[in-house]
């Protein structure tokens, strides 16, 4: 059975790459995953763009399990020297737009959960839902399902780790900040010039450490990314924007690092996007944790954001195919990686179910 839906879910992906599904465009790839569950007959719900399921032995009594990965793609960039929407099989590779990131953890994801669908007497409930809008951290994606589904206790979010355990991730604080100065002519002189203000903001955001370093994620990581100014030679801005991205350990709420910037920094003003997509993490010693080491898997922290980021319960992000082929030119997952990954997600659970 489990060579069958393995099959069957690496057919499935190289529908979803062949059917576009942009963040917030997913109704086609949402079709697809529909008839997966209609073919196996597992009834399912549909919000939006977002497909859920639970296991037939649903017990309301018993702590729920929710697997999770996102069938939206970012857009194809101009490196791409193959076509992003043609599933291409060569050397053992699958190329296509997402299907590292993350259409080959999503096929799994649906595999393993068709596995255990009318399995009896679960220590779990299951609970899946392949989410729409991740890559844009949409308003209709998974964190618009937490609401709808049932509360969930544990969860594994798929997407690319080579299959090891990612115990913790980063979260993001994307803040707005101005350096203001005195607008002028250029001609004149100007003591108060916003654009040569900003050379010792930049020094201070390049050299600034946050004191709390964390054993699994290590320091935060504050990164000016963005900066804007003037609109024509000969006059000196009244003021610059600034960008910066920080990614916050699990030693801060993103709220702590918003007070932290407010009153440090050198900004004229700094104002946060958003404080919603914060650090995740689950306990070495959960036993999801512990039946993953014991089949071999690795622990380790992610710098990168996923789903996790919208979820308050302990989460666990796991998947086939590796984080560093996301969003580049040519994407590929191995065939061997979505094997793998169908193989040791039902291992890992079977420990646990």
């Amino acid at each position: 059975m489990i060579e069958k839906l393995t099959t069957q879910a690496i057919a499935l992906l190289k529908q979803l790459i062949e059917t576009e599904s942009f963040s917030s465009e997913e109704d086609n790839t949402a079709l697809l995953i529909e008839d997966w569950f209609k073919s196996h007959k597992i009834p399912f719900k549909r919000d939006h763009h977002n497909i859920w399921a639970t296991n037939k032995y649903f017990d309301d009594s018993k702590p729920t399990l929710l697997l999770n990965s996102h069938h939206d793609t970012v857009k194809p960039n101009n490196g791409y020297t193959k076509n992003p929407l043609k599933a291409i099989v060569e050397d053992g590779k699958l190329y296509g737009l997402g299907s590292n990131d993350a259409g080959g953890c999503l096929v799994s994801l649906i595999a393993t959960f068709t596995y255990f669908y009318d399995k009896k007497d679960l220590n779990y409930n299951l609970v899946i839902v392949a989410s729409a809008e991740e890559e844009s951290s949409g308003p209709n994606g998974l964190n618009s399902m937490l609401s709808i589904i049932p509360k969930i206790d544990v969860a594994i979010v798929g997407e690319p780790t080579l299959m090891n355990l990612a115990i913790a991730e980063k979260g993001l604080v994307v803040f707005d900040a101005k350096v203001k100065g005195t607008a002028g002519h250029a001609a004149h002189p100007n003591k108060d010039n916003s654009i040569y203000n900003t050379i010792e903001v930049l020094k201070w955001f390049k050299d600034y450490q946050f004191a709390r370093n964390s054993p699994v994620l290590g320091d935060v990581k504050m990164t000016v990314t963005q900066i804007n100014a003037g609109r024509q030679h000969n006059a000196i801005p009244a003021e610059v924007d600034l960008v910066i991205d920080v990614r916050v350990n699990d030693k801060y709420s993103n709220q702590e690092i918003a007070d932290i910037l407010a009153k440090k920094s050198p900004c004229t003003s700094i104002v946060a996007r958003s404080l919603r997509l914060n650090s995740s993490s689950i306990p070495l010693n959960h036993e999801l944790v512990e039946a993953g080491i014991e089949i071999g898997r690795e622990t380790y922290g992610s710098p990168t954001l996923s789903d996790q980021a919208v979820l308050t319960c302990p989460s666990l992000k796991l998947g086939p195919g590796d984080s560093t082929r996301s969003h580049t030119a040519d994407e590929f997952i191995y065939i061997a990686e979505i094997e793998e990954g169908v193989d040791l997600y039902i291992k890992l659970l079977e420990k646990v179910l």
